[in-house]
């Protein structure tokens, strides 16, 4: 969250200072940096490149979250993932039910309520479809708030992916 005082410029200069610096520590412990869509800066696809490219590291990269990208309501999110695919590391998997985005998109970039990924707003055949010729090994996580919901989407992508 960026304060009223705050202007771009300074914002990213912070975020450049602190991310050079956690730059340093993923380096030296062979970690990884997964930014993700969530908030201000990094809800279009443009000004997530921007924040994970203010800092020359292997060791920053994406966590495509499909539902903040979703709810943010600006872009396409197929169109965005096809865009930045290459910096994906971590896909979380979080679907978002029709009635709840109708109320949330466009006004949120993340939220804890999401629906089985069987259910509803996302294409998971296309989401893999984009990331599946990627010469990388991209990590899964299924984000839900109850175990049952995350149990249902885990079944239905490892099917989806068996396909």
């Amino acid at each position: 969250m960026k304060p009223d005082w705050m202007d771009d410029d300074f914002a990213h200069d912070t975020i450049r200072y602190t991310l050079i610096r956690i730059a340093q520590m993923c380096a030296r412990h062979r970690k990884f940096l997964c930014i993700e869509p969530h908030g201000v800066y990094t809800k279009t696809v443009d000004g997530l490149i921007k924040i994970i490219n203010i800092v020359n590291s292997p060791w920053i990269q994406i966590n495509w979250d499909t539902g903040n990208s979703y709810l943010a309501g600006i872009e396409d999110l197929y169109e965005g993932l096809e865009k930045m695919r290459d910096r994906v590391y971590l896909l979380h998997a979080k679907d978002i039910s029709t009635p709840n985005s109708e109320s949330k998109k466009g006004q949120a970039t993340g939220t804890p309520v999401g629906c089985s990924c069987s259910d509803d707003a996302v294409d998971w055949e296309r989401v893999i479809r984009i990331t599946k010729p990627v010469n990388c090994e991209i990590f899964r996580s299924v984000d839900y708030v109850t175990i049952d919901g995350a149990s249902l989407s885990h079944e239905f992508l490892r099917n989806t992916l068996d396909r």
